[in-house]
């Protein structure tokens, strides 16, 4: 394919305890904030576009602009569904690079009803741009500010899965002819309720995806905003990988029986290290057995090594026959995870059936899969208040702490200390459909 312009050559991407060169982020926010455009924009203006791609979305069929212009939202609202309606429903993912780092997006919907997916595309971002539509936004006369609910929503939810930037942007600014007061409030109003929720690194700027305002080029229509452009800014923001300073910790995926074509006793622990890092001759502990182990190899696809780091699909060869199967975690011996029969959570319902107590549902922990029951609701989370209040039961979008009995002991870490041994899913035991999205807390 030819694209529209050449790509530039991208920067490495870091030592191993340095910067990422790799940014996620997702947009979020409320229907028809403009996500999809700005995306599309972002991807048009930084030549992130293939000739194709830029023919074939000139021809649509459902695009919603005048004449010539191109739709730019068409560029992510890749389903028939989507394009037809106007709206985003699932997640659609999209790379693109400049010469200071690549990135990879994700453009989640903004009805209530795909919170669900919203959810799966945050799970792993480094930042997230909370779209805010200054036509939706209620502007009182006595200088009142009233954010939309999903706005709030999506705010909580980039706070209780720990995304590190958070950035607000102003869209549509071209709709109240740039006017500052009005963006100067709006952002006033969300730093309060992002100092309520606890959010700490939170970035405004105005723009207007649709003309292109402050995401690649400044323009001259808002000379009073003398902060970066969007694109300035996302490859500013620090991205450090936490991962390897963390004690180790490797889920078992598989127990590999040979080496290849060899009719050797061979046995080995095939997975992927989800944080820390292992030496040969490191001691490990098995996890929920308790047994001790130490390391005799490490392989990988490039032969034998002496270190694995965190992000390496690797297998372990140990000195000791003990028995591991999936599910289990191989641990640093000095700090290993906690093991827990009862698990206390903040979870987000994504089911449009109600929690029901009396079931057993499927918890999905790493490469573990164990029956589960929720035994208790403990607060439900008012968005737009922030107030938690007791709750006897669950729906569609609710966040709120429960706990929640495992049938077998989860070696497990809390969410804020360990991303990957910190999260779970909940799974219908019937309908095998994802349920609950959960942030393990612990204490």
């Amino acid at each position: 394919m030819n694209a529209v312009a050449d790509q530039h050559p991208l920067s490495a991407a870091g030592s191993e305890h340095g910067e990422r060169g790799l940014l996620r982020f997702i947009t979020a926010g409320s229907v028809d904030d403009g996500k999809s455009t700005l995306i599309g924009r972002l991807l048009f203006d930084s030549k992130g576009i293939f000739a194709d791609q830029l023919a074939s979305i000139s021809r649509a069929k459902h695009k919603r602009t005048v004449g010539d212009t191109i739709d730019l939202s068409l560029l992510t609202d890749g389903l028939e569904a989507e394009r037809e309606q106007g709206i985003t429903i699932d997640v659609a993912y999209r790379y693109f690079a400049t010469p200071k780092r690549k990135f990879i997006i994700a453009d989640t919907p903004g009805h209530e009803q795909y919170t669900r997916n919203m959810v799966t595309g945050a799970s792993t971002a480094d930042a997230v741009i909370i779209l805010v539509d200054v036509s939706k936004v209620k502007l009182g006369d006595d200088g009142s500010v009233t954010l939309l609910t999903q706005t709030k929503r999506h705010s909580t939810i980039a706070r209780l899965l720990g995304i590190e930037h958070v950035i607000v942007a102003v869209n549509k600014m071209d709709l109240v002819d740039y006017d500052r007061t009005v963006y100067d409030r709006i952002v006033a109003e969300y730093r309060k309720f992002a100092q309520q929720i606890g959010l700490q690194d939170v970035h405004p700027i105005p723009l207007s995806a649709l003309a292109g305002d402050n995401v690649v080029e400044a323009g001259d229509r808002m000379p009073w905003y003398q902060g970066p452009t969007l694109i300035s800014l996302l490859e500013s923001l620090s991205v450090y990988d936490e991962a390897h300073d963390q004690p180790f910790r490797f889920p078992v995926q598989l127990v590999a029986r040979h080496d290849g074509d060899k009719a050797n006793d061979f046995r080995g622990y095939m997975g992927r290290i989800e944080a820390g890092k292992v030496h040969k001759g490191d001691k490990l502990v098995v996890q929920p057995g308790g047994q001790s182990v130490t390391v005799k190899d490490i392989r990988s696809f490039d032969g034998s090594l002496d270190v694995a780091i965190a992000g390496q699909s690797i297998t372990l060869l140990l000195d000791e026959y003990v028995d591991i199967s999936r599910g289990d975690m191989l641990a640093a011996a000095d700090q290993p995870a906690e093991q827990l029969k009862t698990v206390k959570a903040e979870v987000c319902w994504l089911s449009e059936e109600p929690l029901d107590m009396r079931r057993k549902y499927w918890l999905k922990h790493t490469t573990k899969q164990v029956a589960a029951r929720v035994t208790g609701i403990d607060t439900l989370l008012d968005i737009n208040t922030q107030e938690r209040r007791p709750a006897d039961g669950l729906k569609l979008n609710d966040i709120a702490t429960v706990s929640i009995n495992v049938q077998q002991p989860l070696a497990a870490d809390a969410y804020d200390a360990i991303r990957a041994t910190g999260a779970f899913i909940l799974i219908d035991e019937v309908t095998h459909q994802t349920v609950a999205a959960g942030m393990i807390r612990l204490g």
